[in-house]
């Protein structure tokens, strides 16, 4: 696949995304390695950056979602320090807890990868919109609270409604700074385009606070600055080269009782560090109207990770403040995250000073304009409708669980309500499509007069039903109200099964008790169209044998096609009417229908103009596109008209057997053959040429006008019977 090229709005993206994720990823490394001693702060500041730099050149590319940013995280930041501080407790020594953390960032990145191998990643496809919205505003949300402690220049460690209870803790220098940033931010597209709105704004933040520098000299003044990002700390402990050498060398002491140690956490952190990095996908693909690749993501995030521990860096996820920044600044493709793995190697190696003096509320400013634009304000109109209330309350309860607990924890109970709503409307729906009695729907077998009239009679002893969505425990009492209604004045039931999506096992034991209650008064229950291929990959017929549903039980029928099943109930009417189906004896013409009541010695006349042939079962008597005028008269057997779909597949147009006449069409016009016609079983049939018979008309102009009167009655019977079908299928 050939990759696109970088263009100037992924510099741009990478460059503010970088400034975004860098200041985090060394604050959740100095997180992190704080519980180690004061004395190794610097190296976590260290770790944060080699972790983005790491994560930024590896995943992107591997990975391949356009404009995701990858950076170290807080589910890593909670998971690593908090083993830390276990370990640490236990008796571990310092050194024991890096070489520990390595190998718990190298395993989860693992674990990620085979995560993606065996297509985990797919789940995330199935993430319903309430659920999405819900989490896209709670992350908004999530963001505005997390920054607005930022915002106000309230002391580090304080939530946001300490920090909003507590004016006597905020700072005039950061809330004037965050506005000014913050308008701008807003007004910057309205102005120009040329910039990205988010660069502007840092600019603007940065410009402000040098300003404000003149009327408090203290500004001005690096250390123990609280309103900027402050030193990095790059060449504490010995610097790059040192500290990837150390973790090189305690990799290679590493014992099996140390992996076992780390398995569950490492467990934890590559499930956590998953779900956080599809959920930015998500809702990445939300807000760009993109697709992503939930399974190669996570192979190129377990890569990434493991590119990370491996130089010592700390492990992370496609993160979302940096990935909305990134394409508020013009990103377009992958080529983002690269630079700004790139740029966060830069900016420690040559930019470090100029990155200390970025204000932390101009940071804060852009992202909660950004969190404010996230939250969906549609979700409201949801209020409107009666139909729509309940998923405007799953979107408020994914809010209010991802403010109040967690996001992942969020998206586990949006998950969770929509599959009840999902429920709720499928059993409020019905999963009956229509019901239609078989003396109003017929097969496509071609009956005489005196058939069709018995099929009118008693055809309401059979009744067709036609099944429609999933059928589960949620449906089975509504499907048995439906039914049972129905064997106690029917003794054929079919159940057309080609709209059914899904059956489970209660439905299953319902069937089974139906058809035994079928069987108690010696009627059928027949399924027809069995899906072998539904949509959530079920096969029913392999089901249905599975169950024991299949086996031709007394009471019990399976066809592949509904027609078929149609054909079948009608032959069981007609035999117990007196029509015998055995047909071992071949018609004369004045047994046809056509001929009845005409003279005898007329008949024998034309009788001698007809030439009997006959075929054996499976021959093709005419084929699609034949030329020739001759009408057919079945004197025994079957015959099944098709029409070829393929080489492979034909559709079945209509049966007939014995008494019927085809070819009428080409008889009448000189067409060409409209479809195959098969031997079903062995079959004799009388041959009328056209031009015998206008030869026979002119002496007996009687017996042909009484010809074409037959079949204009005929053909009229069926066409009438066909228009009560279809609008008996259309009530």
């Amino acid at each position: 696949m050939k990759l696109p090229k970088p263009s100037v709005g992924d510099f741009w993206g990478g460059l503010a995304a970088m400034l975004v994720a860098l200041p985090s990823a060394i604050a959740f490394g100095v997180t992190i390695y704080g519980a180690l001693g004061s004395t190794y702060v610097a190296q976590g500041a260290l770790a944060g950056i080699l972790g983005a730099t790491a994560l930024g050149l590896v995943s992107p590319i591997l990975g391949g979602t356009n404009r995701l940013i990858t950076a170290p995280c807080a589910p890593a930041a909670a998971v690593l320090s908090a083993f830390a501080v276990e370990f640490m407790l236990s008796g571990g020594s310092a050194q024991s807890v890096l070489l520990m953390m390595s190998m718990l960032g190298l395993f989860a990145g693992i674990l990620q990868v085979l995560f993606g191998m065996v297509r985990l990643g797919q789940l995330i496809k199935y993430m319903p919109y309430t659920v999405v919205s819900g989490y896209l505003s709670g992350v908004g949300l999530y963001i505005i609270a997390g920054q607005m402690p930022k915002f106000l220049g309230a002391p580090k460690g304080s939530h946001f409604w300490e920090s909003i209870a507590s004016p006597e803790f905020w700072k005039w220098q950061s809330i004037v700074i965050g506005l000014v940033t913050v308008i701008t931010m807003i007004l910057a597209p309205r102005i120009t385009k040329a910039i990205p709105a988010a660069i502007l704004a840092l600019l603007v933040g940065v410009l402000t606070y040098f300003g404000l520098g003149i009327i408090d000299p203290t500004l001005y003044k690096l250390e123990g600055n609280m309103f900027v990002v402050g030193p990095l700390g790059g060449g504490t402990n010995g610097g790059f080269v040192e500290s990837l050498s150390l973790r090189w060398r305690a990799m290679s002491d590493v014992d099996i009782n140390q992996i076992i140690h780390i398995t569950v956490p490492a467990l934890t952190l590559a499930v956590l560090l998953s779900i956080d990095t599809l959920k930015t996908c998500v809702v990445l693909d939300a807000l760009t109207r993109s697709r992503h690749n939930s399974n190669l993501e996570l192979i190129g995030q377990g890569i990434g990770n493991v590119a990370a521990s491996l130089i010592g860096g700390l492990p992370g996820a496609g993160t979302m403040g940096a990935t909305l920044v990134n394409i508020s600044s013009g990103a377009t493709s992958r080529y983002s995250g690269v630079f700004e793995g790139i740029l966060a190697l830069v900016a420690f190696l040559i930019l470090g000073a100029l990155i200390s003096w970025v204000p932390v509320a101009a940071l804060a400013g852009i992202l909660m304009v950004i969190g404010i634009r996230m939250i969906d304000r549609h979700s409201f109109q949801f209020l409107k409708q009666r139909s729509t209330i309940l998923d405007f309350f799953i979107v408020l309860a994914v809010i209010t669980t991802a403010l109040t607990v967690s996001l992942i924890a969020a998206s586990g109970v949006g998950i969770f309500l929509a599959v009840f709503l999902f429920i709720r409307e499928q059993i409020g729906g019905t999963v009956i499509r229509r019901k239609l009695p078989c003396n109003e729907t017929f097969s496509k077998r071609l009956r005489t007069h005196d058939e069709l009239e018995v099929l009118v009679m008693h055809g309401d002893r059979g009744i067709m039903v036609e099944l429609q969505g999933s059928l589960f425990f949620g449906t089975t009492n509504q499907l048995y109200l439906e039914l049972v209604e129905e064997i106690k004045t029917r003794d054929f039931i079919i159940l057309d099964m080609r709209r059914v999506q899904s059956i489970d096992i209660t439905v299953a034991h319902l069937l089974d008790q139906l058809r035994d209650m079928m069987a108690d008064k010696n009627g059928f229950l027949i399924y027809s169209h069995l899906p072998t291929n539904l949509l959530s990959g079920q096969d029913m017929q392999q089901y249905f044998e599975q169950v024991g549903l299949v086996p031709q039980k007394s009471a019990a029928r399976v066809f592949d096609d509904i027609d078929d099943a149609k054909e079948w109930v009608e032959n069981r009417i007609l035999k117990e009417a007196g029509f015998h189906q055995e047909e071992e004896t071949s018609l004369n013409i004045k047994e046809f229908d056509l001929f009845k009541g005409r003279k005898e010695e007329t008949l024998a006349a034309f009788e001698t103009h007809l030439v009997k042939v006959s075929y054996s079962a499976g021959t093709k008597i005419l084929s699609r596109g034949d030329t020739g005028d001759d009408l057919f008269f079945v004197r025994k057997g079957l015959i099944s008209f098709v029409l070829p779909i393929d080489a492979n597949h034909v559709r079945r147009l209509s049966t007939c057997g014995r008494g019927a006449f085809f070819g009428e069409m080409t008889f009448l016009d000189g067409s060409a053959r409209s479809a195959d016609v098969i031997a079903i079983t062995d079959v004799d049939l009388f041959v009328l040429s056209r031009k015998t018979f206008d030869t026979f008309s002119e002496e007996h102009k009687n017996v042909a006008l009484n010809l074409f009167e037959g079949m204009a009655s005929v053909l009229t019977r069926r066409l009438r019977h066909l228009n009560a079908e279809l609008i008996a299928s259309q009530s």
